[in-house]
């Protein structure tokens, strides 16, 4: 299996050339870092064989019987260079983390994708295959979901918000298709199409990978925001669009691009903005070319 071309693998791979990458656990305490600015914990998730990490405010600190909102990490460093796995999938710049403190208001977590923060390198409990080709197989999908029960139940939450950035967004939709206690739905720089993602980046398809397509129909009563950056080259804005085309008509569901952004500009300064939008329930879909809808300017 081959990683991304130009620019994501390339950039990966001059940064892994150049600089010496910090490893898991130097990762690690960097996010741990982040979160104690808002004294939040870190918490490990599930059971054998897979366990999931999360940071979060300390239960007996929040108020119960409150809407509870996950934020799902994106694929992390998958790949060191275009042909060679990374042995430790645990991410350089936990965007979704960065996203989750930013949240204005409201009780928010952040949830890391299987193997992320563990230090299990390529063993039994984490196969490589969770972060590569196999990084939305029905196991991942059921990871995640056993991670959201355990976090409703500490939390006492009423309801789940998901909100998934990159790859994240893949494994957000996957979980809501199965659950019912999901009350909207929320991507950043989401990779809701894998396929036409994999076919435009000349990657090995996923072939142990659920495909989010395939579930969109029966998405269409979720109230769903999507956020595009208009200069993202890892996940192009149309891979939204992509999605979008296959809710049914009349789904709660809206496209954003936003220009200037990018995969990672300017998600994290623009996020108590983007937030609060996302807190508005869509208008029924409506097919191109108003479906999806570039974003002047300040018009959130």
């Amino acid at each position: 299996m081959r990683a991304a071309r130009i620019p994501l693998a390339v950039l990966i791979a001059l940064l892994a050339a150049c600089t010496t990458l910090p490893d898991g656990s130097e990762r690690a305490a960097t996010a741990s870092r982040w979160a104690a600015t808002r004294d939040w914990q870190r918490m490990t998730l599930g059971g054998p064989p897979i366990e999931l990490t999360a940071f979060g405010p300390p239960a007996h600190a929040v108020r119960r019987a409150q809407p509870l909102t996950v934020y799902i990490e994106g694929d992390g460093l998958a790949w060191l260079t275009p042909t060679r796995p990374s042995p430790d999938p645990t991410p350089l710049d936990p965007l979704a983390l960065r996203l989750a403190l930013a949240q204005p208001e409201g009780l928010a977590v952040y949830l890391a994708r299987p193997c992320q923060y563990t230090g299990r390198r390529d063993t039994a409990q984490c196969p490589g295959a969770l972060w590569t080709h196999a990084r939305f197989s029905e196991q991942a999908v059921r990871a995640t979901s056993q991670a959201l029960d355990a976090l409703v139940q500490r939390y006492g939450a009423t309801r789940l918000h998901l909100v998934g950035y990159s790859g994240g967004a893949a494994l957000a939709v996957l979980v809501a298709a199965r659950r019912t206690d999901v009350a909207s739905l929320t991507s950043v720089a989401g990779n809701l199409d894998p396929t036409h993602w994999t076919r435009v980046h000349g990657l090995t398809p996923l072939h142990d990978s659920l495909d989010p397509l395939e579930r969109a129909p029966a998405l269409g009563a979720l109230p769903q925001w999507h956020f595009s950056g208009e200069r993202d080259a890892v996940v192009p804005p149309d891979t939204a669009q992509r999605f979008m085309a296959h809710l049914p008509e009349g789904s709660r569901a809206q496209g954003l691009r936003l220009p200037g952004f990018d995969h990672r500009c300017c998600w994290t300064e623009q996020w108590p903005a983007l937030w609060r939008q996302s807190q508005v329930s869509p208008a029924p879909l409506r097919r191109a070319p108003h479906a999806f809808s570039a974003n002047p300017a300040t018009s959130l």
